[in-house]
């Protein structure tokens, strides 16, 4: 299990994307109109908008996002917000809490596209 990102959730994915773009001097690459990433070499900044995940989620909320082989044969546990699903970018994800509240998202890519960008 690798952490690989941290994901800023928001109503304004444009503005966020220009800020972190204007911060890190770095290009966000945009998968969906409502998902984009920022590569800083050793990890990324996930920027998404609110309609990206489930409504318990906020819109300033921060999830923690680690990678796995395969999300499915994690053990599902305490804090489960969202069994394994794909997202529209090529993730399976699997949603948690922390025992402080923290939203964890643990995912495997599962498409090529997706698996590209990890290797």
């Amino acid at each position: 299990m690798n952490l690989i990102s941290t994901r800023v959730i928001t109503t304004d994915v444009a503005r966020l994307i220009g800020f972190y773009e204007g911060l890190t001097g770095l290009s966000a690459t945009r998968y969906t109109p409502e998902f984009a990433e920022i590569g800083t070499g050793a990890a990324r900044l996930a920027i998404a908008g609110a309609g990206t995940v489930p409504p318990f989620v906020a819109p300033d909320e921060k999830i923690l996002e680690f990678l796995v082989a395969d999300v499915d044969a994690v053990e599902q546990r305490d804090g489960m917000l969202m069994p394994p699903t794909t997202m529209p970018w090529g993730n399976r994800s699997m949603l948690l809490r922390d025992p402080d509240g923290t939203l964890i998202n643990v995912f495997t890519p599962v498409t090529e596209a997706a698996r590209a960008r990890f290797r």
